[in-house]
């Protein structure tokens, strides 16, 4: 009886076994963690990008040439910033407004001719108050000339790989030779962010009084979410009203692009869409830091024997939320390491997969030097490799 009962499953077993199978593959679906379809965006062109990896999230029209407006003024203070850092200027430079200047048409600080501005100044009339006239100045205080400062523009552009971007001025005034991408001005977006950190608190700025003129920050995502702490708006007729955005929540930063939107309102909205998306299903996973040490390698003929290895560069990847458990890092090696070795030298590579699909591929470097040994030591270890390779 009972080993009928073991051959044909009751009613009840049936059941049991049927609600044990979509459990599983409930549970299947939860781990796959599936994203819904991206939001409508009503913009001409998008991106999301994560601030620590570059990766582009979401996008469209990612790489074609828009008028890029007042989001030009991103490269205008990421130059004067450059310049700082180096010494080269201060925020206590006194400089001079030109006729030029004071004429320039568009959004103002309201400099007035034949004064003189602290460049700090100028410098939060540019980011906060969009003032053409403070652009121009800083580009003559530079460049002595705002077409020598496009083409310092131009070389900061190519330096930082942005291959859809050409300059013809400081502001962002209309001209058929001025344009940009989505994708390259969040590459610019990253590069204040990255490259001055210190000083990067500034496009946070809400308001800005100079002259006796209160003016506010055109980015109205700075009063709606918290997160939000940058970076520039732009408008002219050609190109609509543009944003760029970002927002850092828990550990994880977002740049967002939004170009041609109806209105001043429209493009906050459309921002704000991507940026909720993108935090929701979207995760930034950590893996390695800068100088890690990841592995230790054999070193033929050097002078010890061994060498660490690991990453020039901190290593992040981004992978929709609740995959990491699919997550593996393996270290692809060169299997014969011959010294003389300097210190970033590549000698692998670090291969990120998920669920079994690789995903990222970066350097394995030497962490040390590792000069040449001896003549004896150089001698015995050909010896050793030689008898090593055979065994292998």
């Amino acid at each position: 009886m009972m080993k009928n009962m073991l051959q044909t499953p009751s009613r009840l077993s049936l059941y049991l076994l049927s609600l044990f199978m979509l459990l599983a593959v409930a549970l299947q679906v939860r781990a796959e963690s599936l994203i819904p379809a991206p939001p409508q965006v009503a913009a001409t062109a998008y991106l999301v990008m994560d601030a620590d990896t570059g990766e582009i999230l979401l996008a469209k029209d990612a790489d074609q040439r828009f008028a890029p407006a007042s989001l030009t003024k991103m490269m205008t203070s990421y130059i004067v910033e450059y310049e700082m850092s180096r010494g080269n200027i201060t925020e206590e430079d006194q400089v001079p407004i030109s006729e030029h200047a004071w004429r320039t048409e568009g959004s103002r600080m309201f400099v007035r001719e034949g004064t003189q501005v602290k460049l700090g100044d100028l410098l939060r009339g540019v980011v906060i108050q969009s003032g053409n006239d403070a652009s121009v100045a800083l580009a003559e205080y530079i460049a002595g000339g705002e077409r020598a400062f496009a083409d310092l523009m131009n070389q900061h552009a190519q330096r930082l790989g942005l291959n859809n971007t050409q300059f013809r001025n400081a502001t962002g005034l209309p001209d058929p030779e001025h344009y940009s991408s989505p994708h390259d001005l969040a590459l610019i977006g990253r590069a204040l962010i990255k490259d001055f950190p210190d000083r990067y608190s500034i496009y946070s700025e809400k308001y800005f009084t100079y002259n006796g003129i209160k003016q506010p920050n055109r980015n109205r995502l700075l009063w709606r979410d918290d997160s939000v702490d940058g970076i520039k708006t732009g408008h002219t007729q050609e190109a609509g009203y543009c944003l760029v955005a970002s927002a850092k929540r828990e550990d994880m930063r977002l740049i967002t692009v939004v170009l041609g939107t109806a209105s001043d309102e429209a493009r906050s909205q459309e921002s704000q869409k991507l940026l909720s998306y993108a935090f929701r299903f979207y995760r930034t996973h950590k893996l390695y830091q800068a100088g890690q040490v990841l592995n230790q390698a054999r070193v033929w003929g050097g002078s010890v024997n061994q060498v660490r290895l690991g990453l020039a560069d901190d290593l992040a990847i981004t992978i929709p939320r609740g995959q990491d458990g699919g997550l593996e890092a393996t270290l692809d090696m060169a299997t014969a390491i011959k010294a003389p070795l300097t210190r970033g030298q590549e000698l692998g590579q670090v291969l990120v997969s998920l669920n079994g699909e690789q995903i990222k591929a970066v350097p394995l470097v030497a962490l040390d030097d590792v000069p040449e040994g001896g003549l004896f030591k150089r001698i015995w270890d050909q010896i050793l490799l030689f008898f090593a390779s055979l065994f292998n």
